[in-house]
């Protein structure tokens, strides 16, 4: 798999599991245009009733490698499947 370099933790390219159970694309990154904060830009591997088939995200670099805690456990926002 391709990895894309902005900044350490590197984003590797491929599929993630989001810690709610969506399946998810990374496809890229990108720096916001007036704070050049690095972002995540994936897309669903699924079909939304809210917002369509393989919707497409970005979510900020620190969010998308943050831990969140669920039932007590700290455990990954998504996982690289």
């Amino acid at each position: 798999m391709q990895k894309i370099k902005l900044g350490p933790p590197c984003v590797e390219a491929g599929k993630y599991q989001h810690y709610k159970g969506g399946l998810y694309m990374v496809i890229g990154t990108a720096r916001h245009s007036e704070t050049l904060e690095e972002l995540v830009v994936y897309k669903a591997l699924y079909d939304s009733k809210e917002f369509g088939k393989n919707a497409i995200w970005v979510r900020p670099k620190e969010m998308f490698f943050d831990k969140v805690t669920v039932n007590g456990e700290k455990i990954s926002r998504f996982k690289s499947v």
